[in-house]
């Protein structure tokens, strides 16, 4: 499994680098409109569900399939595509389509980083990232949908970006650390320490 991660190292680099993107174009768009905001969230969840399920199907291993990555894959590019399919729904049926795959591929990453604890270093960057999309998810549905049902998706803007940029960071981060630990063969949970013959008292 420890190879398997390494070799797609770019799943989670590829996402991290879409969030990034999508929080930039959010909060730098000038005059963005809820109908842009659409755009740029349906583009978002299909290009990171494509790649979970591409990193899925390329480093199956023989007779097994990681069921995690393809199932986060799905969620998003149905996501996707649902906003792409209703841009001029409501603002509140778009902040539930934002609210649930949050809340789902929070799940889904911390569950990964929880199978993963024992193989790599760095899992945690994974299951915060997982954690803030679950805080992000729970709190579009509780302040936005119960609390407000009458706000804004524009009113979102800042927030959504805030979660796509942390998020983001995160799983870049955790992408180019495990880059690196499949340059170095190892998996960074090894710390056992050798001892320097050079310190050892002379016979």
């Amino acid at each position: 499994m420890e190879s398997i991660f390494f070799r797609s190292w770019w799943v989670p680099a590829l996402r991290g680098l879409l969030g990034i993107l999508f929080a930039v174009l959010a909060i730098g768009w000038p005059g963005l409109t809820l109908l842009s905001l659409v755009g740029l969230f349906a583009a978002y969840a299909i290009l990171a569900g494509i790649a979970s399920l591409a990193g899925a199907i390329r480093h199956r291993t023989a007779g097994q399939m990681h069921w995690d990555a393809v199932i986060l894959g799905i969620v998003s590019i149905g996501a996707g595509l649902v906003a792409a399919y209703h841009p001029a729904a409501t603002a509140l049926l778009l902040v539930l389509i934002m609210g649930a795959n949050a809340l789902v591929v929070g799940v889904l990453d911390i569950l990964a980083a929880v199978r993963l604890r024992q193989s790599i270093a760095g899992e945690w960057l994974l299951a915060l990232a997982g954690v803030a999309s679950v805080v992000f998810g729970a709190f579009v549905f509780g302040a936005f949908v119960f609390a407000r049902p009458g706000a804004g998706a524009l009113a979102l803007v800042w927030l959504v970006s805030l979660y796509a940029f942390v998020t983001g960071a995160l799983l870049l981060a955790l992408g180019v650390r495990m880059r690196a630990l499949e340059r170095a063969g190892g998996t960074g949970h090894d710390r056992r320490v050798v001892p320097d013959r050079r310190m050892s008292p002379a016979r």
